[in-house]
């Protein structure tokens, strides 16, 4: 039991530190926070998939990824807790394959836009002398994570399939 214990641990450690590294390197591309975004770590959603080890691991990965890249409190705060319940939620749906992508999705889409308007002072998007902001910056992000979980993250998934029983094999 206690090596279960362990390997939850390490899983969880590595999977936060993967978050981080690759938001902190798509952050120098300007595309890990604001309007437009494809946060390509938000790929690693998916993993709660294969181990419950990945709920702890993206929250904490997402949650020291606001702090190195500079996010708002309301960014770390509300940002992480997307990613929580993303993955809380992906892990509830790790019986349907497609499904599971969805709830990173639409928490980020749900959760994302009014900490962007208010944390962090997004101009308002006018359209035909209407206010568009909260539309548009539902869309925006969903796009990103559309982008990000459910193509970059399916790929993933597709390929670690196939490895299922070797790196997740206590999970499996």
């Amino acid at each position: 039991m206690r090596n279960k214990k362990v390997l939850f641990i390490t899983q969880a450690a590595v999977i936060a530190a993967i978050y981080v590294v690759l938001t902190v390197f798509i952050a120098a591309f300007d595309l890990a926070s604001g309007t437009i975004q494809v946060r390509i770590s938000e790929a690693l959603c998916i993993l709660p998939y294969f181990t419950p080890a990945a709920v702890p691991g993206l929250w904490i990965g997402c949650l020291l990824a606001n702090l190195v890249t500079g996010a708002t409190i309301w960014d770390i705060v509300f940002g992480s807790l997307a990613t929580l319940l993303g993955a809380v939620f992906t892990y509830l749906l790790r019986r349907h394959k497609f499904l599971c992508t969805l709830p990173p999705v639409i928490a980020n889409a749900a959760i994302i836009p009014p900490v962007l308007i208010f944390a962090y002072h997004i101009p308002d998007v006018i359209w035909k002398g209407v206010n568009i902001t909260w539309v548009f910056n539902i869309v925006t992000v969903g796009l990103g994570e559309v982008i990000s979980v459910c193509i970059l993250g399916s790929l993933l998934l597709a390929v670690l399939s196939k490895y299922r029983n070797v790196i997740f094999k206590e999970w499996a």
